[in-house]
């Protein structure tokens, strides 16, 4: 019998190579010899939207226990052989997705492996690092209970996605996290992270061929299909409405937004362009303008776009005195009127492409920025040669698209607007 043949393809306009392993595991790699690093980071689909109901903060929870001991090494053995061979190695969760990160040095590169191998195949959720890690998270959700900041998004989230899991917390809630047994990470671990959702890339000095193997060896254990809970589309509720989470703080953390549109809409670039000319440019940006610099009503003012898997957002945020944050608020709806009013400036069309299109390479400054990039790539389904195509997609968004964008986001000018902190006027 012939042995599998790795299958290796190259994007025709850039470094990147798609390998396939004898085992069917497939990985986006890009061979740099640079340096003596390897960097790789892969993303499951899954993620919070994967936790059960009463039981939040699971998917995180996993992520904070994956390293905490696997295999023959239980966790100060596991974390001393990671100091030995100076190995960074780290898991994380967010609603859609659990992710890992891995950097070893190239002599180092068996030993990295192997420890990102047992920890996810062998963990061992012993009780000692559970207790202690559950105790790390719930330290950190008091802290946030006294946060504006954070009880803002909490706020917005709660209330935009009610009965959905989008609405609840990633790191879990009080009440919820003592709820979680190791029972419930070991369900987790072997509905959630399995190959049938497995996207990899990898950067620096390894060949295609050794990293096949490598594949095989580190990831061909995990389960071939995933369980996933189905999880319904949802569209942003309370749009319109205000929700003031009272704390007694000198300042006001806000959260707005708005339903968005999903990565694979046809508009998304020129949706990104629209982003940037209202509160994505950092010193560029109407809010900016307007908000900090002509009224000096906060330090900082953003908006984003948020395409999850299972609906999407267009939210922005800052942080004011409480006497002035209803003022912040009708700022901000006033630019974003004024956006799909009038559409875009000759101007602030130019800039924003210009700096979209300049800034794209900081994006892949370094081996493990370059491997996050090719993971969210893949989980978009944009191609490997996107890359090589998403500038002169920027730069083809014209003035009409841009028009045409922000009145699809903001057309109605409804806003969801959540606020903690003591806000007058509202």
């Amino acid at each position: 019998m012939n042995a599998p043949v790795t299958r290796i393809e190259k994007s025709s306009a850039s470094r990147i190579q798609r390998v396939v392993s004898p085992g069917g595991i497939e990985a986006w790699l890009v061979e740099d010899y640079t340096v003596p690093l390897v960097a790789l980071e892969f993303s499951i689909r899954g993620g919070a939207s994967q936790d059960p109901a009463g039981k939040s903060g699971l998917g995180y929870f996993l992520s904070g226990v994956l390293d905490e001991g696997a295999g023959p090494y239980e966790s100060s053995a596991f974390h001393e052989r990671l100091d030995e061979f100076a190995i960074e190695l780290r898991f994380n969760a967010d609603r859609d997705g659990f992710g890992g990160h891995l950097r070893t040095l190239v002599r180092h590169r068996a030993e990295a492996f192997d420890m990102l191998r047992l920890a996810l195949t062998e963990p061992r959720f012993d009780e000692e690092p559970l207790e202690r890690v559950r105790a790390q998270i719930e330290a950190g959700i008091r802290h946030e209970a006294n946060d504006p900041d954070s009880l803002a998004s909490r706020t917005f989230f709660a209330t935009a996605f009610p009965d959905h899991p989008y609405g609840r917390t990633v790191n879990g809630r009080l009440e919820s996290l003592p709820a979680i047994t190791r029972d419930d990470l070991v369900d987790y671990h072997r509905r959630v992270l399995a190959r049938s959702t497995l996207k990899i890339a990898v950067v620096g000095a390894i060949d295609a061929q050794t990293l096949a193997g490598e594949l095989d060896r580190v990831f061909g254990p995990l389960p071939a299909q995933a369980s996933l809970v189905p999880v319904p589309q949802a569209d942003p509720q309370g749009v319109g409405t205000s929700k003031v989470v009272t704390l007694d703080v000198p300042q006001s953390s806000i959260r707005f937004g708005a339903r968005g549109l999903m990565r694979n809409d046809p508009d998304w670039i020129a949706a990104v362009v629209v982003n940037h000319i209202l509160g994505g440019g950092v010193f560029s940006s109407r809010l900016f303008r307007e908000v900090r610099e002509k009224r000096g009503l906060a330090y900082s003012v953003w908006s984003q776009l948020a395409p999850f898997d299972h609906g999407a957002l267009h939210m922005g945020g800052t942080s004011t005195k409480n006497e002035r944050a209803a003022e912040s608020i009708s700022i901000i709806q006033e630019q974003i009127a004024s956006l799909v009013a009038e559409g875009p400036t000759a101007d602030e069309l130019d800039k924003a492409r210009k700096y979209l299109i300049g800034s794209y390479a900081l994006n892949f400054d370094t081996s493990t920025k370059i491997a996050g990039q090719l993971v969210r790539i893949q989980n978009d389904d944009l191609g490997i040669d996107y890359m090589d195509r998403r500038n002169g997609l920027v730069a083809a968004v014209t003035g009409e698209d841009v028009a045409r964008t922000a009145r699809r986001l903001y057309g109605d000018g409804k806003l969801l607007v959540a606020v903690a902190g003591k806000p007058v006027g509202l």
